[in-house]
């Protein structure tokens, strides 16, 4: 089987093959015989009943600093491509779901992976409040005095922005901590979201597991460990990743959310596990398989193009 798929990604000329998912997933299709074309979110766009992609027909390697080809730069119809990758990291903002809105016209005709539908219904950080009793005590709130009587609360407190990424922006506020207020006036100050809080898990210490799930079945997870100093376990921070396997526990949490997941169109999925408790379902760009590639050796880009393949047959 050969499939025409596009990916829609950001820059590739600034990515780490040693650690980009999408740059493997590519590498997995087209050693499948699958033909790439890739384009930036920004040149997609909705013409007259057509959605069109400004990009390349592209070809990768495993160079570094010479990881890619581009072919000429065209507009093509995304209709008439079999599958296409909907990859860029977030911030997930009204830029972002724009995109899954867009992508939605030409779904399921064409695949689009991840469902953009439930991508933009289920963000990583509220797709978790389906299952409170995997999750950690949770609060969504914009108002002070609520997020205050959590704090009061629980004491030890992870504050964040709803819809931020890649650790940025996480505050861990202690029991003695008295910056709560001046945090939120920050918030406020930056944008009209709400902020999600959790009650600090002092189990964060041991790492952070991400668990990679292909069509709702878990293949194997890595652990991120925090830098000395630091709360933030993600790697675009100075977590270290490390080998781990699956506890029962992990498996519990799996055989929960793994059936939703499945059903809607969540091909590719990377759950945050600290100690017992579910912390996030990340649905828009997940990463972490070239690591758990490297450490124990599974193929999961070639999991995750079986299940896509195994779609359009």
């Amino acid at each position: 089987m050969s499939l025409n798929v596009a990916i829609q990604m950001d820059p590739i000329d600034r990515i780490d093959i040693d650690a980009d998912s999408s740059f493997r997933i590519a590498e997995e299709a087209q050693a499948r015989g699958h033909s790439l074309f890739y384009y930036t979110p920004d040149h997609l766009s909705f013409r007259e009943g057509h959605v069109f992609a400004r990009g390349w027909p592209l070809t990768v390697r495993r160079e570094k600093g010479n990881h890619y080809t581009l072919g000429e730069r065209t507009d093509v119809d995304l209709s008439d491509f079999d599958v296409v990758w909907l990859r860029q990291d977030p911030p997930f903002d009204m830029a972002y779901i724009t995109t899954t809105h867009i992508l939605e016209m030409i779904h399921p005709a064409t695949l689009v992976v991840n469902d953009p539908f439930w991508v933009r219904n289920h963000p990583e950080k509220l797709l978790v409040l389906q299952f409170p009793d995997l999750t950690p005590p949770t609060m969504i709130a914009r108002d002070f005095e609520t997020l205050k009587s959590f704090k009061a609360k629980h004491g030890d407190i992870i504050l964040k922005p709803l819809y931020g990424n890649g650790g940025a922006g996480v505050f861990r506020l202690d029991a003695n901590d008295r910056n709560l207020a001046s945090l939120h006036e920050l918030f406020a100050g930056i944008n009209r979201e709400p902020l999600i809080a959790q009650k600090f898990l002092s189990d964060v210490a041991s790492g952070d597991k991400r668990i990679i799930l292909v069509d709702g079945e878990p293949v194997g997870a890595i652990n991120r460990v925090p830098a000395e100093g630091e709360t933030r376990s993600n790697m675009h921070v100075g977590g270290r990743p490390e080998q781990i396997g699956l506890t029962d526990r992990d498996h519990e949490i799996c055989a929960a959310i793994g059936p939703l997941l499945r059903e809607k169109g969540q091909v590719f999925v990377g759950i945050d596990v600290i100690g017992d408790y579910l912390t996030e379902i990340n649905l828009t760009s997940p990463t972490g398989i070239v690591e758990l590639e490297r450490f124990d050796g599974i193929n999961v880009a070639e999991k995750i193009w079986q299940a896509i393949e195994a779609r359009r047959v």
